[in-house]
């Protein structure tokens, strides 16, 4: 089974102009772009022209938390305007986070909300996640269960290497939410030893997760695509050729 091959462009915010790599990366196979603030803000339907000029698409966004909570229905405008089926928050401030399980509900719960005026659109709503969400709580539970146990509404864009970092298990947590899971990011860690570059982070393969081993329990999800990411690379293009090199290696994009 394969999935379209997204590429999540915040991996190249620090080597612009951003819409100059946009026929560079459908060259090496990507189907799609995942933008994030504000690649798209000053006018998201000319973003959407340049990606589609360029021979992709957009399939999900990154967008503030606040937004959703404040006004879902100008998000969703902007959704529309690029042809993005996914809006996704992807972050809650750290000095914004408490230790409590009513708090992350209540997270889940802004979600909610977005995610129902989303669906009367057609649209969907993901939380994507970072570490901290693994991270137990006094009281043993985490913070993500309570994100996503407020509403089957509210999707998932998975990220895998962020699991990795909090602790937690790509498998399980691909098991565990198999049905909400609309994207997969196969963001790739360094182990303890090879943080002092590039963050830690690596292209998809390069690191210490077994992909190969991941790929049937990805198969088995309701994800729809696949999203390659890198927050701090050295050399976007060698991030960029070497994580698609490696989904289309291992059967998750066209190409294998």
């Amino acid at each position: 089974m394969t999935f379209p091959l997204a590429y999540q462009l915040y991996s190249s915010r620090n080597f612009p102009p951003l819409e100059a790599q946009l026929p560079e990366l459908a060259a090496m196979g990507y189907d799609a772009i995942e933008p994030w603030l504000p690649a798209y803000e000053a006018d998201p339907a000319a973003f959407r022209r340049a990606v589609e000029a360029a021979g992709m698409r957009i399939i999900g966004f990154h967008m503030p938390l606040a937004g959703l909570a404040e006004d879902p229905g100008a998000w969703c405008d902007i959704a529309e305007a690029m042809g993005a089926e996914v809006l996704i928050p992807p972050y809650v401030p750290q000095e914004e986070r408490q230790p409590t399980a009513a708090y992350w509900r209540g997270i889940g719960e802004i979600l909610a909300r977005g995610a129902e005026v989303a669906a009367k659109r057609g649209l969907t709503v993901a939380w994507h996640n970072h570490d901290f969400e693994y991270v137990a709580l006094p009281d043993g539970t985490r913070p993500i269960d309570h994100i996503l146990g407020v509403s089957e509404a509210l999707k998932f864009e998975i990220d895998c290497g962020w699991i990795v970092r909090g602790g937690a298990d790509p498998a399980e947590e691909l098991r565990r939410y198999a049905d909400r899971i609309v994207a997969i990011q196969l963001k790739d860690t360094a182990g303890p030893d090879g943080m002092s570059s590039e963050d830690g982070w690596r292209a998809t393969g390069d690191g210490i997760i077994d992909w190969q081993a991941l790929v049937p329990l990805m198969e088995a999800t309701a994800a729809t695509h696949v999203v390659a990411e890198h927050d701090n690379p050295a050399d976007w293009r060698a991030f960029a050729s070497r994580s698609a090199e490696t989904m289309r290696r291992i059967g998750l994009a066209k190409g294998s």
